[in-house]
């Protein structure tokens, strides 16, 4: 791969600059400009990168790829932008506030299929999650029987920013869309199927926030696995734990590399089950001690764009059905439903015109 992508990177805040750090490590691509709302005007870095007040002026920077670490309000819009001013694009979780966003941005997709799309669930290119799942899918341990998922963190956070993800209006969501989502993500990814029936309770009753801070879900796809998920703001000790209960075994995560290093030790735990059902049984732990995820994200991306490869992780059609669980939990609690006028008649998105991402790129 010797072609070198011109990146533009909206959002140049902390997880756009981390972004830049990976996007500049790599051998075929360079960050050219960069947009932010926190600059008074525009101009030129002190490395020679332009920076905007403002992500639509990227529109006129002659561009091959977009990185969208926007606030969740806008990054619908900015992704189109970059769409139809022939980016490829990589956009930070959530895709938007809704299934609305989603499903505009999946419309320009469907227009462009020589473009690249891809989504930052950064969690699915940890090791410990790319070890379980190939632990998983070896059938070693037999079929899953159910899974069992805490996400939490002790508040709505804004890494230093301002308060947008405690605002409906701009975030669209609270802790379930935020940082839950991965789980929800990592829950499809393990199960492989589409969970059937959900039921939920949502609440925002301890911050006091128009998002939630607690959201509890008890899933079940049409073959009988069923899945529990806690996300949570009121975990005062920061937790992931992802357990994964299979017919002859477990694979257990605990603890995810990350920025503010409050998750603990990165391992995964192999259980193999005894024939004396005394619940002793063997057990191997792996601790990781590095996080390759965003450089393999970025490095995943590239590769796609120049050899014109499919999106492995994070596509579209990922991002859309995430998405559309993470809504469904939210109304399938009818209190939270009514509260926020949700929608009752959640899309089908095998069916539903604006939603539906056959041939979709």
């Amino acid at each position: 791969m010797e072609r070198q992508l011109r990146v533009g990177i909206s959002g140049y805040g902390v997880v756009g600059k981390r972004r830049r750090q990976f996007i500049d490590l790599h051998p075929n691509m360079k960050t050219v400009a960069v947009s932010d709302i926190r600059y008074d005007g525009d101009g030129v870095l002190e490395d020679g990168v332009r920076y905007y007040d403002r992500y639509t002026k990227l529109a006129d920077e002659d561009l091959d790829v977009l990185f969208v670490c926007l606030s969740n309000d806008v990054a619908a819009d900015a992704t189109i932008q970059g769409l139809d001013t022939g980016c490829h694009v990589f956009c930070e979780k959530p895709p938007g506030r809704d299934l609305g966003d989603i499903a505009r941005v999946v419309s320009v997709a469907k227009r462009r299929p020589d473009l690249k799309l891809k989504y930052g669930f950064n969690h699915r290119y940890h090791d410990s999650v790319r070890d379980a799942l190939a632990i998983i899918r070896s059938g070693q341990l037999g079929k899953i029987v159910n899974l069992r998922g805490v996400y939490g963190k002790s508040g709505i956070i804004s890494f230093g920013q301002d308060d947008w993800r405690s605002k409906r209006a701009i975030a669209g969501g609270g802790i379930l869309l935020d940082q839950g989502i991965h789980m929800v993500d990592l829950m499809r990814l393990f199960v492989d199927d589409d969970f059937a029936d959900i039921r939920s309770f949502v609440s925002n009753s301890h911050w006091g926030h128009d998002v939630e801070d607690n959201a509890y879900a008890l899933m079940r796809t049409q073959g009988g696995v069923v899945a529990m998920l806690h996300s949570t703001a009121t975990q005062w000790r920061h937790r992931f734990k992802l357990e994964v209960f299979l017919e002859r075994g477990a694979v257990n995560l605990s603890g995810i590399l990350s920025g503010s290093k409050s998750y603990g030790a990165e391992t995964l735990t192999v259980v193999w089950s005894e024939n004396d059902g005394r619940g002793d049984p063997r057990e191997q732990t792996t601790r990781y001690n590095n996080d390759p995820s965003w450089a393999g994200e970025i490095a995943e991306f590239a590769e796609a764009v120049i050899e014109d490869k499919q999106i492995k992780y994070g596509s579209a059609d990922d991002a859309l059905r995430t998405m559309h669980l993470v809504f469904r939990i939210y109304c399938a609690d009818p209190e939270w439903r009514a509260r926020w006028n949700l929608s009752d008649e959640i899309p089908d998105i095998e069916t539903d015109g604006d939603l539906a991402l056959s041939g979709a790129g």
